[in-house]
């Protein structure tokens, strides 16, 4: 998770610490209603708790309302049904990690934006620098994952991670041997972005 660095002002602090707490406290909330959903229903199902008993049909009220469209979505797909507790605690799990994540990062933008307002121009400049370095680097990370899947460039959500990199990876693909069957040039332009082009600019500007 990105460190809060660029903090400056207490009141700034308390308000960002505040969020971050009620947003932690919900996604825990929903981890453990998943971690309950998904070890209930495996309870019922393989009648560790008896289906017909008052708390077998309890859980079963509780937790179906969450289950029923996990379960629809997995048969549609071609997948077991009877998976579908521990699909919920895992989407509750990655979920909950991406919410954390996006929260803590959409914060610490606005604080950026906010500093760089104050420091002129050349605070400006530099943001805009980073933010685009940083979105070329997720633009990569995106690439890479990808690929393991079997997702190129003509897969539409793909398209933009493509646009994106083809200028650096494009280049580097000509001087990069691949390692075997894998293209790591993506890898190559990852590391060539993150520790040296842009520590280089950012100390320039």
């Amino acid at each position: 998770m990105v460190t809060l660095v660029w903090l400056s002002n207490r009141e700034g602090d308390s308000i960002v610490m505040v969020i971050l707490t009620v947003v932690r406290g919900l996604v825990f909330a929903t981890f453990v209603w998943c971690a309950f959903v998904a070890l209930g229903s495996w309870a019922v199902r393989t009648r560790q708790i008896n289906p017909f008993s008052w708390i077998g049909q309890t859980i079963r009220k509780l937790t179906d309302p969450t289950l029923k469209p996990v379960e629809q979505w997995l048969l549609k797909r071609g997948s077991n049904p009877q998976n579908a507790g521990w699909w919920v605690l895992g989407i509750g799990t990655i979920g909950g990690i991406i919410v954390v994540s996006l929260t803590n990062w959409v914060l610490v933008q606005a604080v950026r934006m906010a500093s760089a307002g104050a420091s002129g121009p050349r605070g400006v400049i530099r943001l805009v620098v980073a933010s685009a370095g940083r979105l070329i680097i997720i633009a990569l990370m995106v690439r890479v994952i990808g690929s393991w899947f079997g997702k190129g460039r003509f897969t539409k959500w793909m398209r933009p991670a493509y646009v994106l990199t083809d200028w650096i990876v494009g280049p580097l693909r000509k001087i990069v041997p691949p390692f075997g069957m894998f293209d790591i040039s993506p890898l190559v332009a990852y590391f060539l972005l993150e520790w040296v082009v842009l520590p280089l600019l950012m100390n320039a500007i």
